[in-house]
């Protein structure tokens, strides 16, 4: 693993970037309008009333453009280009994406990840101006909202169309971020870290991911893309996913884009992203380079915490845990807390986010 990753960075201010401002030119002798006057005064009354009355639909926050708060007004306006520019060290972050109601899981996870000395790569990618704001008011510079803002309410239930419109943008943010020429390690927040993922990012493979299958593998098993399952596709999960900036992972991404339009969330199918995703990689297998990751190092949850046999056959190789296979935010924490991993009760102070 390079050393590279690990290195104390100097912080910096993400709005260092100087800008030119031309001088007033000498020779214009036209005298300066007014902003008390009619010509200036009406049109700007009219934005006004129109920011006020369409900003709420737009997904902007009121205050973005009325608020005396210039931290606020600050983050609002910061673009992934320069959040990332921030962020990434040797052109490799690691995002999760979140909005409010996953802000608790999103401080467990970090905690997990700053035991790791990986907390400087972290990107929050916000689907909400409260999230933004609480991340970068705790810790400047590594939250960043890209636009239109999802409802929040909404996008917690899985099954529904708010969670399906949530985890249907992820290909695109991912897309965004390799345009821009960096490497990108996307984890779910319902995770844990139990170890440095890094060192198992063997090779030079455009797209790394894990199996969701819960049947057991060989501790030598392949890397390949496994087998399609019964419903024609394999099971792979969305929820931890490595890619380079690379013509095959773009592909990939490209073209789970196209699937997820192709098969749109319905109340008779209640979709969400992940089945998408793997029949973009079955499909495009041959065009991409493709490396399925370890089982005993990324187990689904549904073979972690329902074979306590497998888990004593494999400890101490353990990476990351995914809590999935339950639904619910309070089962979801009760079985963190059982397993030891609901990090938050013991070591908030080793978050950057603090308490949250």
């Amino acid at each position: 693993m390079s050393s590279g990753f690990l290195h104390q960075r100097t912080l910096h201010n993400p709005f260092s970037t100087q800008f030119y401002t031309s001088p007033s030119s000498s020779t214009n002798t036209k005298k300066p309008l007014s902003i008390l006057s009619p010509t200036v005064l009406l049109p700007l009354l009219s934005l006004i009333v129109v920011l006020g009355v369409f900003s709420p639909w737009l997904g902007v926050p009121q205050n973005l453009f009325f608020t005396s708060n210039p931290e606020i007004s600050k983050w609002g306006h910061y673009t992934l280009d320069q959040a990332l520019t921030f962020v990434a060290r040797n052109g490799t972050v690691i995002v999760c994406i979140v909005s409010q109601p996953y802000l608790p899981f999103l401080n467990n996870w970090l905690i997990s990840v700053a035991m790791q000395k990986r907390q400087d790569m972290v990107l929050v990618i916000a689907e909400d101006y409260h999230s933004l704001y609480k991340v970068n008011e705790l810790w400047p510079g590594h939250a960043v909202l890209i636009p239109p803002v999802l409802d929040v309410e909404a996008s917690h239930k899985f099954g529904s169309m708010g969670f399906f419109n949530f985890t249907a943008r992820r290909p695109s943010h991912l897309l965004k971020i390799l345009e821009l020429g960096y490497s990108v390690m996307y984890n779910d927040v319902d995770m844990v870290w139990l170890a440095d993922p890094f060192p198992y990012l063997q090779g030079s493979h455009d797209v790394y991911f894990t199996d969701d299958m819960t049947a057991i593998k060989p501790l030598n098993h392949s890397h390949d893309l496994p087998p399609p399952g019964k419903k024609g596709r394999p099971y792979i999960c969305s929820c931890m996913i490595f890619l380079r900036p690379t013509d095959g992972a773009k592909l990939i991404l490209k073209k789970w884009l196209e699937e997820l339009q192709m098969e749109p969330w319905s109340r008779t199918k209640k979709s969400n992203d992940q089945p998408a995703f793997n029949w973009a990689l079955m499909k495009n297998a041959k065009e991409a380079d493709l490396y399925l990751l370890p089982q005993e190092a990324f187990p689904t949850g549904g073979l972690y915490f329902k074979n306590k046999t497998w888990v004593k056959e494999t400890k101490g190789k353990h990476v990351i845990i995914h809590n999935n296979y339950i639904v619910g935010f309070e089962k979801k924490i009760k079985r963190f807390r059982d397993y030891g991993f609901w990090l938050v009760d013991d070591h908030k102070q080793e978050s950057p986010l603090g308490g949250l």
